[in-house]
């Protein structure tokens, strides 16, 4: 790397490298420049055995160093992106940050409805779920707008759920949750759209057939110079997923994502997460809240 990036905040891990072979810091590096390249993600230079814990059973099971799966993730595209998705952390919830969909509960779907279609006009609405993990956040914005916005009022809704991880995103297809994370949906939601888990599927619960065709899923890398063809969205979620880039890929990755904002789109980021300093094209509505800035 030619500087060093600011610290990203992958938590340290109690870990136990009983078996493991040694990490050198030349190897160290070479694998904080690959994962920085492919994904952004920077891992500062006190992450040693933060890697070493995610890699852990991987070495295992293939029975080789870090030197020679260094190699191996180089040649290999298939196991450089499984890598990737062992560095990653996917941990989600229905529902999370509230103040997110209280925001669009009371400011912008009642807006919406009035003007019988959104700010860019029509009563097609288009959300980006970017960095979905397990799909809490696609199908709790699911279930937001098909409350709000009535399939029999003529608004349809595409969500496009996109990940770095394919395994997250299997699993993420499955619509399927431990029982018990119930308590994260508030209740209209629950009865209106969620289904209890029988026979086979006891303990689980299974998003409802209202909502399974509003949410597509799909593996697309925020950290390459070119997304895929994905159109405008009128709604886009990307949070808690710059806390892991340094400067200059956020601005990067967020100038990409800008560009398909629909007009009047809204942007939103986690808690931890700002981009004032990242791009002019944004105007902030309320923290971690933000709109696109119309062309003079």
């Amino acid at each position: 790397m030619s500087q060093e990036p600011s610290p990203s905040p992958l938590a340290s891990e109690p870990l136990a490298f009983v078996g493991l072979p040694e990490l050198s810091d030349r190897v160290f590096y070479s694998y904080r420049r690959l994962i920085y390249q492919e994904a952004g993600i920077y891992l500062g230079p006190h992450k040693k055995a933060l890697l070493m814990g995610r890699l852990s059973r991987r070495l295992r099971e293939l029975g080789i160093s870090f030197g020679a799966y260094l190699h191996q993730v180089e040649e290999d595209a298939i196991e450089r992106a499984r890598m990737l998705e062992a560095i990653c952390t996917h941990e989600t919830r229905f529902f999370r940050e509230p103040r997110h969909f209280d925001f669009l509960e009371r400011e912008v779907l009642p807006r919406w409805v009035s003007q019988g279609g959104t700010d860019s006009g029509g009563k097609q609405v288009r959300i980006w779920s970017a960095g979905c993990s397990s799909g809490e956040e696609a199908f709790s914005l699911a279930m937001v707008l098909r409350y709000h916005l009535p399939a029999e009022e003529g608004w349809t809704i595409e969500i496009l759920a996109t990940d770095l991880s394919t395994r997250i995103l299997e699993r993420a297809r499955q619509t399927l949750w431990p029982l018990d994370r119930a308590t994260e949906i508030p209740t209209r939601y629950l009865k209106a759209f969620m289904l209890r888990g029988t026979g086979s599927q006891e303990g689980v619960m299974k998003a409802g057939p209202e909502l399974r065709p509003l949410v597509q899923f799909q593996r697309v890398n925020l950290n390459e110079e070119s997304l895929p063809v994905l159109g405008r969205f009128d709604l886009l979620f990307c949070r808690n997923v710059f806390i892991y880039f340094d400067a200059a890929s956020k601005a990067r990755a967020v100038d990409r994502l800008v560009g398909r904002l629909a007009s009047k789109g809204y942007f939103f980021v986690g808690h931890a997460e700002s981009l004032g300093a990242v791009t002019h094209r944004l105007q902030l509505v309320q923290p971690t809240i933000y709109t696109l800035v119309a062309a003079d």
